[in-house]
Parts: C-alpha cells; structure tokens; sequence
C-alpha cells in the first residue's frame, strides 16, 4: 500500500519503520525534522496525505487531531482510510469518524497499548473502532505493526477502550504502590509480600507484570531507576481523558477521579515528571498517614 504516516515520534516512527520494512510505500510528516528508516520524509502533512490508500495519524492530543485532519482530509483520495493511533479523547474520535465520512473516506480510531518497545518491536495492541470495511483495510497494517488488534465497535470505541483499560491501570498501580509502602511500615518483607499476592487474590497485572518494587518480580522499570516504561505524565493524560469521557456519560468513577488527582499531584508538584508511573511507590515511601 501506499501509505502516509503523520507523527514520526517515539511511537509513531518505529511503527512507520516497520511498515516500510514489510514492503509498503510510506511517506512520513513530522513537525520536528526527524529521519525514519524505509520513509520518505514529505514537506507537510498534506504531500504525505495525498495519493495515499491509508492515512496514519500519531498524534499528541485532540486538538492537534482535528487540525491536522483538516488539512488531510480534502487532500485524502476516496475511498482511502484514516487510521488515528493517537490517545486522545473520544469526542474528537467520533468527530474526525463523522468528518471522514462525509468525505467518502473510511476511518478508524486505533489507540494502541504496548509502549515504546512494543512500537519498535511490532507488538503493540490495537483497541480499534469503525465500520467493517474500515477495520478490513487497517488490519493487514496492524498484523505489522502489532500482535493484536480488537475491532471494540463504532468509531469512539477504540478510544473508550483504551481509556477504560487505562483507568484499571492507573487505579491499580497506586493500590500496588500503596500496598507495598503498607508492607514496609508493617516490617513485612517486599519479596514475601509479592510470594503471597502474586498467587493469590491480589493477583494483577500490575503487581506480575510490572512490579514497582525494585529487584521484585520480572525486570520493570523500578530496576533502572523508574526511567518509564510509561511515563507518569502520560498515565495522567490518560486520567484526564477517563474523566472527561465519565463527565460527559454522566458515569460515576470516583476510583478515576481520586487516581487522576493523585497523578495531577505527583506530575506537577512532586517531581515525577519523566518517571515512570510507577514511580508513586518512592512516593508512597516517603509519606506517613497524615
């Protein structure tokens, strides 16, 4: 296919790379003046767009989204298909569906899980939303960039997808994180501690898989300082957007919201700018009851 691929940063480029070593034409845009492997960098998010079969979009935010979508969109052959990997929020998925459509065009919105090493790896998941039709034509590009792609519903359910995942995980690794400071004011040992959860009803994805105490469990970023794995400020964009989505559906999240403020806290007044989210059990660590 040929394909343009819009957002060359640290998801979107190895995921561009990768489609170009599988054979596919990809002509890339980024606002910083970035080299990806296999791409043909173009002068604008419009030279990328135009002529392509399948339009790409990694994007940091919404606003950002719309307005790229509408410099791409009239530049978009019929029948070719938006695909928006972005995280953003729902409401700007379901309208870039609605402005795709009434261009002839398919349109997909396809956040993805996996991180930086699941991009460069091929192994990210897609959580996707849209037609039938749009999904056919996205698949065989997410078999490469990826090992799992799950057609959630409409357009927007990609997006709600990924945003309710996201809110287990963030709710989840603040009650591991907590857990484990508990454990140390009690005189319990972190190994014995994690022996116990790990098999039992504690048992979650982020206790197994991605231990937040150092040299417990698997290799995780808390064994090389909390440099992320998945940043915290990205985590709480995350947040953000459950709670405007909960907002919006008039749905009461109030594990959402306390998760959300404990993150807005952590993020802007407490230094975890650039660590990992994780990084709330040092945090937990240092503070008493009060």
């Amino acid at each position: 296919m040929k394909i343009g691929f819009i957002g060359l940063g640290n998801m979107g480029g190895p995921m561009a790379a990768n489609l170009a070593k599988e054979g596919h034409e990809v002509r890339g845009f980024d606002m910083a003046d970035v080299k990806v492997e296999g791409v043909t960098m173009a002068a604008s998010a419009v030279e990328a767009a135009t002529g392509a079969d399948v339009v790409i979009t990694m994007l940091p935010n919404g606003q950002i989204l719309r307005a790229v979508a509408n410099d791409v969109v009239p530049a978009m052959q019929a029948s070719a298909a938006l695909v928006d990997c972005s995280t953003v929020d729902v409401d700007s998925a379901r309208a870039m569906a609605e402005q795709a459509t009434d261009a002839n065009l398919l349109f997909v919105d396809a956040p993805v899980s996996g991180g930086i090493g699941g991009a460069a790896g091929g192994t990210l998941t897609f959580m996707a939303g849209g037609s039938a039709a749009a999904f056919a034509k996205a698949e065989p590009l997410f078999d490469i960039m990826g090992q799992k792609a799950v057609h959630c519903g409409e357009a927007g359910a990609g997006q709600a997808a990924k945003i309710c995942n996201n809110m287990v995980l963030g709710v989840t690794m603040i009650a591991t994180c907590e857990a484990f400071a508990l454990a140390d004011k009690l005189g319990l040992d972190r190994q014995k501690m994690f022996d116990v959860v790990s098999t039992s009803s504690g048992y979650s994805w982020t206790m197994n898989a991605y231990c937040p105490a150092p040299g417990v469990g698997p290799q995780s970023p808390a064994d090389n300082d909390y440099k992320p794995g998945f940043a915290a400020e990205l985590m709480l964009k995350d947040l953000r957007l459950s709670q405007q989505a909960a907002t919006s559906a008039d749905a009461d999240t109030p594990m959402g919201e306390l998760a959300q403020a404990l993150y807005t806290q952590f993020v802007e007044n407490e230094e975890g700018t650039g660590m990992d989210f994780s990084a709330m059990l040092p945090r937990f660590e240092k503070r008493g009851r009060g």
